[in-house]
């Protein structure tokens, strides 16, 4: 029996150290969490495979310069592309860039650099709920404003995909923001430069990788959006047009509804083409923006 002032008796090293009572529960359960986890990641992963892999066993053989480069063929007749929803497509989505991405980075730097916690919350609030609205929602807005008693238009089509980025991009880029160290923002007061000037001339400059990040993921998010364009910009000639304010613009996701819509077994197989080339534009935007951030990232780290 240990008396009061003797020592506390020390740990044999060469006992082994095994879990016993609530260490092995707590082990076990661990071990339950990660295989559950991985289990759940090899599950997506596994649907994201078989997904793309039939999309380019069936659209592979459709692919050609004649397909990417020629109009539609009329119904029926043999051979036809989709140059005129390539170029719509690329119309609607760069006009949606050009109103969401200066609006989504000046709301960020408000959100970063002046608004005080009283306003930065409901504004961000905001900017989760409106992203959380889905497109259809934000298209039926769009109609009853834009379209309803006029006419579809590629503009229409544009600004709902720019309803749909901002929230991408104003995030984005505040995050980005909040990595550039607090020291700079110090180092900007203590030589007695304008907040503005500094902000535009130092701290945005050090997140551009990641702010390009998300600009070009949220044109990666709005390429894929199908119930804009079928209810804003679906009623087209089947032509390249340019104009995005005279009517309603071709563009792939409303081709692809067309094509798999039609009896005819070719025209099926002009809609896995034109799947397999929205495909492989949403894949390289992705591979893009992952490369742009790495760069962004090794560059704050230094």
């Amino acid at each position: 029996m240990l008396e009061l002032d003797d020592p506390p008796p020390l740990l044999d090293p060469t006992l082994p150290l095994v879990p016993t009572g609530n260490l092995r529960r707590r082990m076990v359960v661990s071990r339950i969490a990660e295989g559950g986890a991985t289990l759940a990641a090899v599950v997506a992963v596994a649907v994201l495979a078989i997904v793309v892999s039939a999309v380019i066993r069936k659209g592979a053989p459709t692919l050609s310069i004649d397909f990417l480069t020629q109009n539609p063929a009329p119904f029926g007749a043999p051979g036809g592309g989709i140059a005129p929803a390539i170029v719509g497509t690329a119309i609607i989505v760069g006009l949606a860039t050009l109103i969401a991405a200066p609006i989504g980075i000046l709301v960020a730097i408000f959100l970063t650099e002046f608004a005080p916690r009283r306003i930065a919350g409901p504004i961000l609030l905001a900017l989760d709920m409106l992203n959380s609205l889905p497109s259809i929602v934000v298209a039926l807005f769009v109609f009853g404003l834009l379209v309803a008693g006029h006419h579809q238009s590629g503009f229409a089509a544009a600004f709902a995909l720019a309803i749909i980025m901002l929230p991408l991009v104003a995030r984005a880029t505040e995050e980005m923001l909040l990595l550039v160290p607090r020291t700079t923002r110090e180092a900007i007061d203590a030589l007695g430069v304008a907040p503005w000037r500094g902000v535009l001339k130092i701290v945005v400059p050090g997140a551009a990788g990641g702010i390009v990040t998300g600009v070009v993921l949220a044109i990666a998010r709005a390429a894929g959006e199908t119930a804009p364009v079928l209810i804003l910009s679906s009623i087209a000639a089947q032509k390249v047009q340019t104009d995005p304010f005279s009517g309603a613009l071709p563009n792939i996701p409303v081709t692809i509804f067309q094509l798999s819509q039609e009896a005819d077994p070719s025209a099926y197989a002009k809609a896995w083409g034109a799947a397999l080339v929205l495909l492989a534009f949403i894949l390289l935007t992705n591979i893009l923006a992952k490369a742009v951030l790495a760069r962004s990232r090794r560059k704050l780290s230094r």
